[in-house]
Formats: structure tokens, sequence, C-alpha cells
């Protein structure tokens, strides 16, 4: 590949860490303003925010905040990103989608932006700038994580 479009692929791994580490922090800073009421507290709190234990929008923002946490830091990102996901497609389910059909009508444009980012994390994996890809170098991996390595290498891996 030569080119723009080598020059691109070759920054991929870097800017799918930029896009995780982003998402995983904007995602904890809701859990966040939930949990301690930072940042403009819960929504529809006025800065509060949500009581303990409540369903389900103190479990949601338990795994807000610590989900967020674990994929901005590109530890265990694949779980983390599975979880978070599933959260926000249950919330735009249960709680979005009863008002209206389209997420534009209903509010719900943040959830599913977050469960789409998120299954694409999945799916991609952490990118660079992981501590998944510290740990893999330093237990004797490959040297490299999955989203570094060549696709023979990745197959040897696996194998």
């Amino acid at each position: 590949m030569t080119g723009l479009t080598g020059r691109l692929t070759s920054a991929q791994p870097y800017v799918l860490g930029l896009f995780r580490a982003v998402v995983g922090l904007v995602f904890a800073c809701h859990g966040a303003a939930s949990l301690f009421g930072v940042l403009g507290g819960a929504a529809g709190t006025h800065g509060g925010t949500i009581p303990a234990g409540t369903w389900p929008g103190w479990y949601a923002a338990v795994i807000q905040l610590v989900g967020g946490a674990f994929v901005l830091l590109g530890l265990g990102t694949r779980a983390a990103a599975l979880v978070a996901s599933g959260s926000m497609a249950y919330a735009y389910f249960d709680v979005h989608q009863r008002a209206a059909l389209w997420p534009i009508q209903n509010g719900g444009e943040l959830p599913v932006l977050f469960c789409w980012a998120f299954l694409l994390l999945v799916f991609t994996g952490a990118g660079a700038f992981a501590v998944d890809g510290l740990l893999a170098r330093r237990s004797g991996g490959r040297g490299r994580p999955a989203t570094e390595q060549t696709a023979p290498e990745r197959a040897a891996a696996t194998a």
C-alpha cells in the first residue's frame, strides 16, 4: 500500500486507541455524574445522584463508571465493551423506544451511538495505548497486541 491509503492504514491502531479512550472517558463521566453528582449530576436530578440500588438507573451508572474506566484504560476491553454495549441496547429499547420509534424522536441518540461504538470495540479490540497490550508483552505474548500483529501472526497465536 502506498500513498494516503498506506499512511491511514498504518495509523489505524493508534486512531483506534484514541477512539477507545475517548469513548471510555465520556462513558465513565456519565457514570460518575449519576453516582457522585459531579459534572452536573444525574440527568433530571438538578445536580443530584441516583439513589443506590435503584433499578435500572443505579446499575447502569455502575456499568458506565466501571466499564468506561476499563475501556478507557484498555483493560479487558472486549469484555467491558460487550457489557457496556448491552447496557446501552437495554437503555434504548427499555427506556427510550417507548416514547417513539426513532432515536431523534425519543432522545435515544446517545445510547444508540454508545451501543454501536462499544460493539465496534468488541470486534476490533483495544488498538494502541492499551493496558491489555502492555500485559501481553510482559507475559511473554507475541510481543505486540493482536491489533498490531499481521494476519499470519494472529493466526499462529490462536492456533
